[in-house]
Formats: C-alpha cells, sequence, structure tokens
C-alpha cells in the first residue's frame, strides 16, 4: 500500500470559450510517470462520491490534457483531481479544484477580415465562437469590439476605438501600412477577452471625385425638431440624397449597407439642410445618418455617417410664460417646451423648471429670487402693492444634465394698497346683499306654503248652525245650499195720507225687510206668524 510517487500540485484549469485545459505541477523525480484525472459533478440525483474518469486525461505523459469534450454544463459546480501513476503503482489523488465554467471562462479571440479602399479599411468581425456547436455565449449580439491599430513602423502611437461587426475605420494615412488586433467584450458582465492575431494592410489613396462630397455634416435638434446640415464645396450642380440607418442593424453580422433608407421630402434636393424629424420614431436606441451627393456627370459620392442619439442630440428650447393676478398671489403658468402637444419633451426629460422673479424698480439692489418647481403651475406670496414684478422660467433636466435659455420675461403690476381692500369690502357686501336676498324669497316663499296649507286643511270659518244642523241634528249634506224658501209679496193699500203714517209705514217695511232677510232661515210655523203678525198691523194702520 506503500508508494514513493508523490501527488501533483497546483492544479488549475483554464477554459477559454468552450476549450477546457487541465494543468498541474509535478516534483518528483520519477521516470515513466503519467498522470490520469477524474472528475464529478454536483447534482441531487447523483452520489458525491462517485467520480468518473476525466475523457482526454487519462495516462497523459505532460503537465496538461484538453477535457473539453466531457464537460457540457456550464452552469453546473464539478470538481477535478489529478494523480501520478507508474505501472501498478499510483500516487495520493491531488487537492481537489473546483469551478463553475461560466465564471472561469474567457472570451477568445474574435475573428478579422479586412480591405482597404478609397484611403479607408473596412473591417469585418466574426464573434469568437463563430460556427461553433456548443457556446459559452450563447447571444453573439451581447459582444462589443475594440480594435487596437497602428502604423506599422518604429514608435507608432496606438489607437484605440469601439467598432460594429462590419465597420469602417477613417482618418489614414494614404499609402502607409497599418496593422490592427481586435478584442471582444462584455459590458454588463465586466470581461474582457482575448485579442485576435495581428493584422496588417496598406491604405490606399481617396479617389479624386469625392471633392463634391458633402462636408461638415452635423445635427440642428431643438424641442424634438431635426435638421441635417452640410456645406457644398463644389461650385457646380449637385442634387442630394439623405440616407438614414437604424443603428441596432449594425450590431448584427451581416452586411447593413444595403439597408440604407432615404429620409422622406430629402430626395434629389439642391438645398444644404433636411429636416429628418418624421424618421425619430423612438427615443432609445441610435440613428445614422449620411449625405448622398451626386455630380452633373452621374458620379456619387458619400459623407461620413453622423451617429444620432435622440435623447442626447436634442437640445431643450425655453418654455412659454404667462403670469396674472388675483388677490395677493402671483400666478405663474408654465408651458413646457415643444407645446403641450409635445410629450417627449415633457415625460422623457423629466422637465423641472426654475422661476426667476423680482421687482421691477430702479433699485438695482431689489434681491432676485428663485424658485426650482416640478410643476407648470407656481405662485409668489407676499407681494407689494403698486410694484411692477417680472418673471422668467428655465426648463432643466438633471437626468440628461441639460437646460433650456431662460423664457422671455414677463411683467405685471400689483394692485395699489388702498384699492385692494376696497376691492374686499366691495366683494362682502355684495356678497351679503345676494344671501338677505335669497334668504328673504325663501321666507316668503316658505310663508305661502303654510298659508295655503292652513287654508286647505285647518279653515277658521265656521258654518252657521242651520247648516252644521238644527236642534243638534246634523244635516246629511251639509256643504250643500238649501233651496230658498218662497216669501210672500205684499202690498200696502195706503188710503191715509197723513205724514204721521207714513213715517209709520216707512218704518214698518224697514222692519219688514229685516224680517224677511231673517226669513229665509225660518220654518213654516215662523212664516204663518209672520203673515198674521202683518195683517194685524196692516188693519191698525187702516
Amino acid at each position: 500500500g506503500q508508494t514513493n510517487l508523490k501527488s501533483p500540485q497546483d492544479i488549475q484549469v483554464d477554459v477559454v470559450n468552450t476549450n477546457f485545459t487541465l494543468r498541474w505541477n509535478y516534483t518528483g523525480n520519477d521516470t515513466n510517470v503519467t498522470f490520469s484525472a477524474e472528475y464529478r459533478s454536483e447534482d441531487h440525483n447523483i452520489n458525491e462520491t462517485e467520480w468518473k474518469e476525466l475523457s482526454g486525461c487519462q495516462n497523459v505523459t505532460g503537465m496538461e490534457c484538453d477535457f473539453s469534450s466531457a464537460i457540457t454544463e456550464y452552469f453546473d459546480t464539478h470538481h477535478v483531481r489529478v494523480r501520478a501513476e507508474r505501472g501498478e503503482e499510483v500516487s495520493p489523488w491531488s487537492s481537489v479544484f473546483e469551478m463553475i465554467p461560466y465564471l472561469i471562462a474567457q472570451i477568445g479571440p474574435p475573428g478579422i477580415q479586412l480591405q482597404s479602399t478609397n484611403g479607408v479599411i473596412k473591417v469585418k468581425v466574426s464573434p469568437p465562437e463563430a460556427n461553433r456547436v456548443r457556446k459559452m455565449w450563447v447571444a453573439d449580439l451581447v459582444f462589443k469590439y475594440n480594435v487596437v491599430i497602428w502604423e506599422n513602423s518604429s514608435n507608432a502611437e496606438l489607437r484605440n476605438q469601439s467598432i460594429f461587426p462590419t465597420d469602417i475605420i477613417d482618418d489614414l494615412a494614404p499609402d502607409t501600412t497599418y496593422c490592427l488586433k481586435v478584442q471582444a467584450t462584455l459590458p454588463l458582465e465586466l470581461q474582457e477577452g482575448l485579442f485576435s492575431p495581428v493584422h496588417c494592410v496598406k491604405t490606399t489613396r481617396k479617389a479624386v471625385n469625392d471633392l463634391f462630397c458633402a462636408t461638415n455634416v452635423r445635427v440642428l435638434a431643438l424641442n424634438w425638431k431635426f435638421h441635417l446640415h452640410w456645406n457644398n464645396q463644389y461650385k457646380q450642380h449637385v442634387s442630394y440624397n439623405v440616407q438614414y440607418l437604424i443603428g441596432y442593424l449594425k450590431k448584427l453580422h451581416d452586411d447593413y449597407s444595403v439597408k440604407w433608407v432615404n429620409v422622406p421630402g430629402c430626395e434629389n434636393i439642391t438645398d444644404t439642410q433636411c429636416n429628418f424629424s418624421s424618421v425619430i420614431t423612438t427615443t432609445s436606441g441610435f440613428y445614422y445618418l449620411r449625405v448622398q451627393a451626386m455630380s452633373e456627370y452621374n458620379k456619387s459620392c458619400f459623407s461620413k455617417e453622423v451617429k444620432i442619439d435622440p435623447l442626447i442630440t436634442n437640445e431643450i428650447g425655453p418654455p412659454s410664460v404667462k403670469v396674472d393676478i388675483s388677490d395677493v398671489l402671483l400666478h405663474i403658468q408654465i408651458s413646457p417646451p415643444g407645446g403641450p402637444e409635445s410629450e417627449v419633451m415633457r415625460d422623457d426629460y423629466d422637465l423641472s423648471y426654475r422661476v426667476v422673479y423680482w421687482k421691477n424698480s430702479s433699485n438695482n439692489e431689489e434681491e432676485i429670487k428663485i424658485k426650482e418647481i416640478k410643476q407648470t403651475i407656481s405662485t409668489v406670496s407676499d407681494l407689494t402693492p403698486s410694484t411692477l414684478y417680472c418673471v422668467k422660467v428655465q426648463a432643466f433636466s438633471e437626468v440628461y444634465n441639460k437646460s433650456s435659455h431662460f423664457s422671455k420675461e414677463e411683467c405685471i403690476k400689483t394692485p395699489g394698497g388702498k384699492i385692494l381692500p376696497l376691492i374686499i369690502l366691495a366683494t362682502f357686501v355684495t356678497a351679503l346683499i345676494v344671501v338677505l336676498v335669497v334668504a328673504t324669497l325663501l321666507v316668503f316663499a316658505l310663508y305661502q306654503a303654510y298659508n295655503k296649507i292652513k287654508y286647505v286643511f285647518f279653515p277658521s270659518c265656521q258654518p252657521p248652525l242651520n247648516i252644521e244642523g238644527f236642534g243638534g241634528q246634523l244635516v246629511s249634506h251639509p256643504f250643500l245650499s238649501t233651496k230658498e224658501e218662497p216669501i210672500e209679496n205684499c202690498s200696502i193699500i195706503e188710503t191715509i195720507t197723513e205724514e204721521v203714517n207714513q213715517i209709520e209705514l216707512k218704518d214698518y217695511k224697514h222692519s219688514k225687510q229685516s224680517s224677511r232677510d231673517s226669513g229665509n232661515y225660518s220654518n213654516n210655523d215662523d212664516t204663518s206668524g209672520s203673515e198674521v203678525s202683518e195683517e194685524t198691523l196692516g188693519k191698525q194702520i187702516v
């Protein structure tokens, strides 16, 4: 059971893409020694003590071996160990090396193709695991590429820049040999890959016909209105086409040169500017623009490309301001830059407003006051009567570190000190009068309603006794009028002409009239009695 073989030391695994290399050191002086390795994976369905032979690392004579074919799960934990062997004699196992392949893997070098044309170098980059069936890095689009380029001469200065999978390197000296290497990176994971082998290429001279190309191409954007401007150095007739490319197409490994699109309204124009606001349909991502110049001899030339990040390129214009005075407050109404319909300016920039106001008087030492707000409405209190106040507002975005120019100054004068109390008093008196009038009308309406109810349900007048009932007997229809009793008409034969008798006759008629009025409510017996009395009285008079 004893052995003189020593265990391997300094166990290390190098992972580049999906290529796995196991390395170790051996300090023994033994000859004819080989090495074998085992591995196990942490899996709940497999016993941790179950070791397996590591394919590609059995009976190895050197100090390293490739076991790429043995590992297929790159996010699991794996353990590796090595021992020395000589015939039937074996050494103790080395210490166990633990690894998660994805965490220790390095990004391999990308592939490169170069082409020198018209004074520039065209570069085409292939992802690190191009044409591989099994990949450590599944999404090729997440890679970013850095290039290092220099002149192939002594004391050359290195130049670093980011490039797309298909890109152009310009600003190069003609007829000069340049060397370069490319590196793939994963910025979100802070990983930098290995550089590609160095490639060298010689530049050419630019064609003469580029003299009529558009130069100094630039973008001016304000309140989400985008304009492209350029210069024309050619004195002859030149027409232009403005083209744009959506930025993500450059991240693809396909050829995007056929995917440029003409900007509507900027085709075959002779002017040196173009409004391309219609093609900016999203706030995220990038756009690229270029100008194609066409001479009268049907020659064509493209300008340099201009990269546009809409929210960065665009500038914020000044807001609009309206001021008003009510009571003792100064009201400030702010309209966002670009107008109320510009949601991008209001929402994507998360605008705030810097309000500056002051007393516009001859005293130059008057204090200027500043307040910052998020709303588009603000008020200022503690105003001085009969004073001219001026306001200007600036819009700014803390997220994008942008700010506008100040708006046009708006001024308004506060009412006098004596007029304002009179206005308040007049308002109070008017309100009081209105309340009194309304209260009076309400009381009158309630009083009228009360009288109507009382008249209908609680009358104050009682009917006569003969309607209520005679002798304590109620009539069957108390509200129906009785038939008027017949009244006998009498005539007086006047035979005596003495003055005294006439007077008595007048008295008698007066008395008769009174008894006729009351006779309407008497019975038959009363009527008979009246007739006898009247006859007796007539006889007496005669």
